[in-house]
This record gives C-alpha cells, structure tokens and sequence, in this order.
C-alpha cells in the first residue's frame, strides 16, 4: 500500500483537505483568524471547531504586540506549557509556565478548600510580567481570572484563550469573556482541551513569524 512519509507532505496534505472540507465556512473568519482554525481542526481532526471558535476583534493583534514585548504565558496545565514550543517562545523573549502541581500552591487549595487551579490563577495573575493566559483544563481557573479582572486586582491581559474542556462550569465558564472587553478566543461548549489551547498559541506564533519574517 502506498502511503505519505515525508512530515512536510503529511501536513501539507493535512491542511489540503482541511481547506477543501471547510468550504464556505472559511468566508466566516477574518484572514488572520483561519490560519488558527485551521490549525485547531488540523490538531483534532473535528471540523465542528469551525462553528464553535470565537474571536474578539481584537485577539490576535494584541498578543502579538504582546509577543513582541517579551513576558510570561500562564498555563493552566503543565501539558500546555511542554507543549508550547520553547524555541519559538524564547524568540521573543517569552517563557510559559504552570503553578498546578507547585508544592505550596496544593498545600492553599487544601486548606482553602478549592482547586489548585483557583489558587494558581490567583498567583500567576499578580505577577505583573504575566499577560497572555492559556486555560484549556480548568473552569475555575477562568472563572477566577475574570473575577480579579472584574475587581481591580489584575489588570487586563493581553489575551485570554479560554478553551477548558468538559461537563462542570466548561461551557457557562467561556461564556463570561465574549463582551468583557477583554482580548479573547474561546470554544464554545464542552469541548476544548490543552491541545486546542497550544494549536491556538502556535497559530499566531505562525502569523508571526510570516509578518517579522522568520
């Protein structure tokens, strides 16, 4: 049986059909949005991605000038922050990271008795460095952040990707961020995950590296 070896082909035939199968939902998205459905459909093989990614206007344009600047991306899993390219990152003088499984983080949400993902949150937003959030796992992380925002604590980040995944608080949780004036993507629904929220970062890394030439 003949099959496709070489990687570039894969992906490049991988983005074909991706291309040919969306179709006139394509006309939809912005022309920097599409690259980044793209790419979530091309991460998970599910075209529904197409009727559930949402933009605010202003998403894109304000983590890459975010990028630009240098800074911190929380994540709201240790898997996001592996998964985001290192290399690429640290172009811009960017590092990710996660406080979910920091010692004293567990030790707070024990004696709070709440997630581990709250207390993160709560740390990671105050560290004035930290402006591009990525929440692919936990409700409460997102639900947190928009709270401290909504209170003065923390000011406004560069961009939220909202995209936690399952059936507690995922939905009504990316629910708060279209009209909060905040820079966001979201998926809609139960659907999303940690490999949605790394596809998403790497989209505009991509668009990136076209405009500045890399």
């Amino acid at each position: 049986m003949e099959y496709i070896k070489k990687p570039v082909d894969i992906e490049v035939r991988s983005f074909e059909i991706i291309e040919e199968e969306l179709g006139a939902k394509k006309n939809k998205f912005l022309p920097e949005q599409l690259p980044i459905v793209k790419r979530v459909i091309h991460t998970t093989a599910d075209f529904e991605y197409a009727d559930l990614l949402e933009f605010s206007d202003d998403a894109i344009e304000s983590c890459i000038n975010a990028l630009k600047n240098g800074g911190k991306i929380y994540c709201d899993t240790q898997m996001i922050a592996n998964g985001l390219s290192k290399p690429n990152l640290t172009k811009f003088g960017y590092t990710a990271y996660s406080l979910v499984s920091d010692p004293e983080v567990a030790k707070e949400a024990k004696e709070r008795g709440v997630t581990r993902s709250i207390v993160g949150m709560e740390k990671a937003s105050k560290d004035a460095d930290t402006n591009i959030f990525l929440i692919g796992n936990a409700p409460t992380a997102l639900f947190r952040l928009k709270e401290l925002i909504d209170s003065g604590e923390v000011s406004k980040p560069a961009l939220i990707v909202g995209v936690p995944v399952g059936f507690v608080g995922a939905a009504e949780s990316k629910e708060i961020l279209p009209g909060s004036g905040i820079p966001h993507i979201v998926v809609k629904g139960r659907k999303g995950g940690s490999t949605v929220a790394v596809s998403i970062l790497h989209g505009i890394l991509y668009q990136m590296f076209t405009r500045e030439g890399f």
